[in-house]
Order: structure tokens, then C-alpha cells, then sequence
């Protein structure tokens, strides 16, 4: 993903269009700006961390809505 980024942004530095630049990386437009909104102004480890970062934090929200879940559920058996 950031060597596609970085791919793109070669290729409209040259003088391409922005759709011709996707096109060649094999993305849709969308995708494009969203990494480079996301990721435009890091270097590599960084993204990496960032993913890691990404990653887990959506395994602590779902542990935590499981416990909520649990929490919810002894709740309603003590009532």
C-alpha cells in the first residue's frame, strides 16, 4: 500500500493525471486520497506502526464490547 502511494505520487510528480497514476497502480481514486491522507507524511516504519497501532486497537474494542456484552448480561440475570 505505501509503495503504491509512493508509486503514484513518482507518476504524478512526471506529469500524470491523477486517474492515469491510479490506474497504473491498480486503485480507484477514492483509495488514493484516502492513503494519502492517512499516510502522505509518513515514512515506512511508521506506517507500519500505524497499522500495527490500527490493528490493535480494533482487538481492544472488541474485547471491550465482549466484556461489556458479559457485563450487561449479569446484570440483567441479577435483576
Amino acid at each position: 500500500m505505501k509503495h503504491k502511494l509512493r508509486q503514484a505520487e513518482v507518476e504524478i510528480a512526471k506529469g500524470k493525471l491523477v486517474p492515469e497514476a491510479c490506474k497504473q497502480i491498480g486503485v480507484v481514486e477514492q483509495t488514493f486520497y484516502r492513503w494519502r491522507k492517512e499516510y502522505g507524511g509518513l515514512k515506512l516504519d511508521q506506517a507500519k506502526q500505524f497499522k500495527h497501532l490500527e490493528r490493535e486497537n480494533a482487538r481492544l474494542k472488541k474485547l471491550v464490547a465482549d466484556l461489556s456484552l458479559d457485563n450487561a448480561i449479569l446484570k440483567a440475570e441479577r435483576d
